[in-house]
This record gives C-alpha cells, sequence and structure tokens, in this order.
C-alpha cells in the first residue's frame, strides 16, 4: 500500500503539471471503488481552477475554489500525468482533464477513495482526527513520547496508528525501528525520552531518504511521472527474511504484528 513517501511523490510529480489551471472535463469509468465516486463530480469540477495538491498523511488534497478532492490511493492505486488523448486501460477509472493533459486514476484493486467535500477538507472525519506529521518542525522525542504515553500495544503497531503518528507505514516502521534500534515488540508505552528521540529521528530519516528513492515500488506503484520507486533496494530489514542484516551479518527474522509482516535484526535490535 502506497505509504507516505509515495503519496508524496506523487503530490510533487503531478503539481507543476496542473497548479494553476482549469477543469476541462471529468470522466468516472468504474465509480465503485471502496467508496463510491460521487455522482456530482464532472458538474462540481467543469471550469475549476486548481489551486493547490496537497497532502495529509497518506490522503491527496486536490485544492479547489468550491471544495476539495480527497484521494486515497488504497493498496494499487496510482495517479499519473498523461497527454489528454491517451486511451484508457482497464483499470484506468478515473480522469480529470485539465486542457492538453490528464490525471489518471489506476487502481487494479479498486480499493482507492476520490471523494469530495466543500470547506476545508482538514475537517473531513477521514483527516481530522489524525496525529501529527512526522515531516514538519515539531516532531521530535518529547512529542513522540506524548503520544504513546500509556499506550500498551507494540511499538510497531503504535508506529503505525495514523491516529497517533501521520503516514508512517509498514515499511517504513520496520525501517526506522532498525535505524533506532528498538526492537518492534517493546511496548510502545515503555520507551523513554532517550529511545523517543532516537526514533523520531530515525523515522524523519527514513522517510527523507525514501523520498529522494521516488518511494518504494514493490508491486503497483509508479509516480506521476511514471516512475518506480527504489526505496526498497535500501532496505536494511524489510523483505529480507532469512537474509544477512546488513549492519552484523546475523540473519534477520519475520513475525506477523498486528496482520501485517514485521522485520527485525535480533542482534541490532534488542529488547
Amino acid at each position: 500500500m502506497p505509504e507516505l513517501p509515495e503519496v508524496e511523490t506523487t503530490r510533487r510529480g503531478i503539481l507543476p503539471w496542473l497548479q494553476g489551471r482549469r477543469v476541462t472535463g471529468c470522466s468516472v469509468r468504474a465509480a465503485r471503488l471502496r467508496v463510491e465516486i460521487p455522482s456530482i463530480l464532472p458538474e462540481r469540477l467543469a471550469g475549476q481552477r486548481l489551486l493547490d495538491v496537497r497532502r495529509r498523511a497518506k490522503y491527496l488534497l486536490l485544492m479547489f475554489p468550491n471544495g476539495a478532492l480527497i484521494i486515497h490511493l488504497g493498496m494499487s492505486g496510482n495517479l499519473r500525468i498523461h497527454p489528454a488523448q491517451t486511451p484508457a486501460g482497464l483499470h484506468d477509472h478515473f480522469d480529470l482533464t485539465f486542457g492538453d493533459v490528464l490525471l489518471r486514476m489506476r487502481d487494479p484493486r479498486r480499493f482507492g477513495m476520490i471523494l469530495w467535500h466543500e470547506g476545508d477538507p482538514l475537517c473531513h472525519p477521514l483527516l481530522a482526527g489524525l496525529g501529527p506529521e512526522p515531516l514538519e518542525e515539531g516532531f521530535d522525542g518529547a512529542l513522540l513520547r506524548a503520544r504513546l504515553w500509556g499506550v500498551r500495544q507494540s511499538i510497531k503497531q503504535a508506529l503505525m496508528d495514523s491516529h497517533r503518528i501521520a503516514g508512517v507505514g509498514n515499511i517504513y516502521a520496520s525501517e526506522s525501528l532498525f535505524r533506532s534500534a528498538i526492537h518492534p515488540l517493546v511496548p510502545a508505552g515503555a520507551l523513554g525520552i532517550v529511545r523517543c528521540s532516537r526514533l523520531a529521528a530515525a523515522v524523519r530519516e527514513t522517510l527523507a531518504d525514501a523520498l529522494a528513492a521516488g518511494g518504494s515500488t514493490l508491486r503497483d506503484y509508479v509516480g506521476g511521472d511514471g516512475r518506480e520507486g527504489c526505496f526498497q533496494h535500501e532496505c536494511f530489514v524489510y523483505g529480507r527474511e532469512g537474509q544477512p542484516c546488513r549492519k552484523c551479518a546475523t540473519p534477520v527474522r519475520k513475525s506477523v504484528t498486528g496482520q501485517r509482516a514485521t522485520y527485525w535484526c535480533p542482534r541490532c535490535q534488542r529488547r
């Protein structure tokens, strides 16, 4: 599933093509995604100028004068820029045309979402309760310690809880915990300020490195320009079960935590 770096890479890729341009067409080929695409979209968006493309956690926000499109890529979705006359493929469900270019949503598993919200999109129920952004100023050990206070679930699960911290998914939680030398099954509330500071710095560093690499492509993800991400080739532990740790050569282990695969080095990440 696309995580914060993939969504931010997409945002940066489509913004220069679309910002300030007016919508000249809106085509919905398959309305039934995770949530049905609103039938009012062609009417609401006709002639509207795109003011900005923002991101909140794993959501993209296309800002218009009369409201915002809230887009979630789901498990297999991507947004790409194409010439306006590019034929649609089997899994191309939604087009937004801006003159000679279009923004196209492709989603083979149909688990993405395209919603319309009038007013401030940050007030939408899906976004209103999200935690702090880890790449914004102020995300440090003290803030992380406060968000984890009294939490009994594992630190891996807590990192992936978007109501505590926004946008840190499975890949980057595993990688951040490795970089901070914290075992993924340690209770989140047991971390003191020293380990929280180390972890906050590792989360920021891991996400920044993933952004520089264009995100991670494990199956369907590509950026707005059609390029695959390559951070998966730089992972220390994620997807490397049984392979030697890149630091100490101990075989990487894997378990299932909260129904998600968790990877760690038993020597570098002790409880």
